[in-house]
């Protein structure tokens, strides 16, 4: 038996006005997840511990079966593990966002947060910016490291777990309430809007009408994390298919592949044919047990506010992800249990993540079941299937087989 956890992030929404009442997820053409929710089991589980901040962090530490309450230390670190970072136990990692912030005030603290992922920049324009700020801002005690797209990582040796505000969470607000209450993270804020607002990239983004990377922002602060293998914790050799650092990192932590796909790059035109296959073949031609796939384009489309486009990513997950990989493993022979779902709501209307209960979907290729069921929230909830804790939902997907 194969297993597959398919996660659309940010995927479940709230009921839009625009879409006729429904969420994007109802709304969207999904003939795929459809016929599997009609063969298979539909139903609501709890991602987020109750108390915890909701994020992709914690959201998918539970999906693959470590209770956050346990195991989770910070977002920033999991992203330094994939990036590389060796941390010592006094380091504090925090995830680097290059933003877009408004550029008409006088002061610093007025500006407006326009754009968390500056129009969803390259990693390689990122990089070039990134180096401009650490040539003015780095020290022994402060280290900066390249990320993916706009998504970066500083390093505070002997620093402190701060709480910080995540950039996503105040999108359209005046910046200076949720600056850091920290005077020296506070001011290489300050100071990287100077050596980035008029770099000649930014200007020429600008020229283009694309939005500006023009801020760092310190968010997710964390110590080193102590991740159990997956394999010692379940018996299933698993990998990882995603364009994040943060659930690269969480493989590496967890001793899973870490699979990379050329062209995969976390937003909505990503390579969904290589993700696909590299799933099906690290089940069929390299013997792996199990494989995570993550698409980050829902989420994103969701912090944008676009729901064209939220419906959209939803569309192209069913097109381009879940049907080839289940047409993948039923050509090669394969009996196969595989679950989708979101690990948390990025509602349109509010931007960003929220605790709320999510959808799940899981089909078993062995035991095909008879439903009219759709595969949406209302149907999700109608349903009566409910998991209270999510990370027992790697336990109901194995259970099978």
């Amino acid at each position: 038996m194969k297993y597959v956890v398919i996660l659309g992030d940010g995927m479940a929404d709230r009921p839009i006005e625009e879409l006729g009442g429904q969420t994007p997820l109802a709304y969207a053409k999904t003939p795929k997840m459809d016929e599997l929710a009609s063969k298979g089991e539909i139903g609501m589980l709890h991602t987020i511990p109750d108390g915890m901040k909701p994020g992709s962090d914690t959201a998918n530490l539970s999906v693959l079966g470590y209770d956050p309450r346990k195991y989770y230390s910070g977002r920033s670190p999991l992203e330094a593990l994939s990036i590389g970072v060796p941390m010592k136990e006094t380091d504090i990692a925090l995830r680097c966002n290059i933003v877009t912030l408004s550029e008409e005030e006088d002061a610093y603290e007025e500006r407006t947060i326009i754009d968390h992922s500056s129009g969803e920049i390259s990693t390689e324009e990122c990089a070039v910016l990134l180096e401009a700020v650490k040539k003015e801002l780095e020290t022994d005690i402060y280290k900066f490291y390249v990320g993916t797209s706009y998504r970066h990582l500083l390093i505070w040796e002997n620093g402190e777990v701060l709480d910080l505000v995540q950039p996503h969470d105040v999108l359209g607000q005046k910046i200076g309430p949720h600056l850091p209450q920290d005077a020296a993270l506070r001011e290489m804020m300050k100071k990287s809007y100077d050596i980035l607002v008029n770099h000649p990239i930014n200007l020429e983004r600008k020229k283009k009408g694309q939005n500006p990377a023009n801020s760092c922002w310190f968010w997710g602060a964390g110590t080193k994390p102590a991740l159990f293998p997956f394999e010692e914790k379940t018996g299933k050799k698993g990998a990882m298919i995603s364009a994040v650092d943060l659930l690269k990192g969480i493989a590496v932590g967890t001793d899973m592949k870490v699979i990379h796909v050329e062209g995969a790059n976390g937003g909505l035109n990503t390579n969904y044919a290589g993700k696909a296959q590299a799933a099906v073949d690290v089940l069929t031609k390299d013997n792996y047990d199990f494989v995570y796939v993550h698409l980050e384009g829902p989420d994103e489309m969701g912090h944008q506010g676009s729901v064209e486009k939220k419906v959209q990513a939803i569309e192209n997950l069913d097109g381009k992800i879940i049907r080839p990989i289940v047409e993948g493993l039923e050509a090669a022979g394969e009996d196969f249990r595989v679950v989708i779902l979101p690990d948390h709501p990025t509602p349109i209307c509010l931007r960003t993540h929220t605790a709320d209960h999510v959808p799940y979907l899981l089909y078993d290729s062995t035991d095909v079941q008879e439903h009219s069921w759709h595969y949406n929230e209302s149907e999700a909830e109608q349903s009566g299937n409910y998991i209270a804790e999510g990370h027992k939902m790697i336990d109901h997907l194995f259970a099978g087989g």
